[in-house]
Parts: structure tokens; sequence; C-alpha cells
């Protein structure tokens, strides 16, 4: 007959004991956890409220702000500024268009050629990987410079005066090859690769519904980035493109800027053809900030918690 086994409660308590006395040591101290609660909210209202004044200037009269200055409310409200900025007909909607039609189908390239091809390169069984590595590295040291580059896109690509100017040259980025490549092989185990080959999974069932799903966050990571940076980017259009229908969102508002700095320099030159005292200035410039940094401010909360899952996952052994 088996006699059951009790356990020694002395050590269930030790260990217990040992357990709560590391986690009081880890733990933060009441008076310590309220000091850094009302530091980095400090810190983060900090952070707003730059964003909230350029809003706030972007909706004061020019008048009042050359007056007044930057102010937490307005003294006079205007959307002088706005109403500029979105008065040359359709030319700023259609900058919009152009800018959110390439930056989507630029970041969905970006992420499609990047994780293609990093992911060969964090297979151990790949024997060309070092030649493909180095070849995506070189890249990141010398570059043809600014003439081969025009004549590639222009003469051979052909791609000016389109939609494909605005994104296509800057969807592949070797440096976060590196990155991905780093990402695949600590934050996907090659046993999970081995027992998908055993079931019969081919490399590209392995790569869309194995690899994939767990390499969201740097996926993520490199979609957002490459978001901005298209986004942001108006030298591929001052470069490429010549016909007004085809800019982008930054270049409109640069030309726009341009123009407006113009007529306010030969303002003496100008008495009696246009009216230079309605002309907005400084908030055309808070309004242009508005107008394109919000999508993007817009766009990162939904990317955030896939950050969060990217600084911790790997941080357990299971």
């Amino acid at each position: 007959m088996d006699i059951p086994i009790k356990p020694d409660v002395r050590l269930l308590e030790k260990a217990f004991s040992r357990k709560k006395e590391q986690r009081d040591m880890l733990a933060l101290s009441p008076a310590t956890n309220a000091v850094l609660t009302v530091l980095l909210g400090i810190l983060a209202i900090l952070t707003l409220v730059p964003i909230y004044v350029i809003v706030m200037a972007s909706v004061t009269s020019e008048a009042s702000l050359v007056a007044k200055g930057y102010q937490l409310w307005p003294s006079e409200f205007s959307g002088m500024a706005y109403k500029f900025l979105f008065s040359q007909g359709s030319i700023v909607m259609t900058a919009y268009k152009n800018t959110i039609i390439s930056t989507v189908a630029g970041t969905v390239l970006s992420v499609l050629m990047v994780g293609l091809y990093a992911y060969p390169l964090s297979r151990d069984n790949f024997k060309f990987k070092g030649f493909f590595t180095f070849y995506a590295f070189f890249t990141m040291l010398f570059g043809g410079g600014l003439v081969a580059y025009y004549m590639v896109t222009r003469q051979i690509l052909q791609i000016q005066n389109s939609l494909w100017a605005l994104f296509l040259p800057s969807v592949f980025s070797p440096f976060w090859v590196i990155v991905m490549r780093t990402f695949y092989k600590s934050n996907v185990p090659n046993e999970i690769i081995e027992s998908a080959r055993i079931d019969g999974a081919n490399e590209w069932r392995t790569l869309f519904q194995i690899v994939m799903p767990l390499a969201v966050p740097g996926l993520a990571t490199v979609a957002l980035f490459s978001a901005i940076g298209i986004w942001n980017n108006f030298f591929n259009c001052l470069l490429l493109v010549d016909e007004a229908k085809y800019y982008s969102l930054q270049f409109t508002i640069y030309t726009t800027l341009n123009n407006i700095r113009f007529l306010l320099e030969n303002a003496d030159k100008m008495q009696g053809i246009v009216n230079i005292s309605e002309l907005p200035s400084q908030t055309f410039r808070m309004a242009m900030a508005v107008v394109t940094v919000g999508p993007i401010v817009f766009a990162y909360p939904f990317f955030q918690r896939y950050f969060i899952r990217g600084l911790t996952i790997g941080a357990l052994k299971g």
C-alpha cells in the first residue's frame, strides 16, 4: 500500500517567504511610485503642450499672432490659414489623395519586400545567406549618387510623372532587412519551423501561416517607419514629377509656402495687384504642420501595442 507523501510545511513556508522577499525587493515603494507617476505625467503634458500651441496658432488670426505672439488660447480666432490652404481648388485634396495612395501602397510593398528578403537570411540552411546579406549591407555603405539615381528612375524605370515616383524608390531599405533578419532569428524558434515542415507545410505556407504571425511586432515597426518616410518625402516629387496632378502633399505645401514667401519679399512691387496683408504666413505654417502631422499622430496608437509586444517578446523563457 502506497503511503502518501506529505509536503514539508516548513520548506514550503520558506520558499513562499523567499519569493515574497524577492517581489518586495523588486517592488517600488508608494512614495517612489507616486513621484515617478507625477514626473511622467508632467513629461507627458510637456510633450503635448507644443502640439496644442501649434493647433491654437493655426486657428489664430495673422494680425493677432504677430502682435501678441503664441498663446494658449487665441484672443482672435480665424480660419484664414486653412481657408487659404484649401482654397486652391482641388490641388490640396488631390495632393492628399496622391499621398495617401502612395503611402498605403508603398508601406505594403515595403513590408512584403523586407519580410521576404529577410526571412531566408535568418535560416541556417540557406547557403547563400552570407552573399545576400553582404549584398544588402554593401548598398548601405556605397551609393551610385544623384545622377545615377535620376537616370535609373527616369530612363530605365520610366516612373516619372506618375504615382509610382512617389513611393517606388523608397519601398526597400537594407537597414530594415538587417533588423528583420535579427528579429526572425531571435523570436521565431527553429523548432516551430521544423515542426511545420514535418507536418507537410512548404516554405510559403510556413512563412505566411507560422512565421509572419510571430513576426507581427517587427513587421509593424517596419510598416510605421516606412509610412512616415513616404508620407514626409518630397524629394522624389521634386526630382521626378513635373505635373501638378501627381504632386504629393508635402511638395504642394512646400511650393505654396515658397510662393507666399516670394510675395511677402516683393510686397513693395505688387501693391495694388495682391493684397499682401491678407496672406497668412505664420498661421499658414502652423496649419501646414497640423495637416501634415495629423494623420501620422492618429495612426500611431494602432501600432503602439505591437511596439510593446516587440519589446517584451522573448523576455520570458518558457
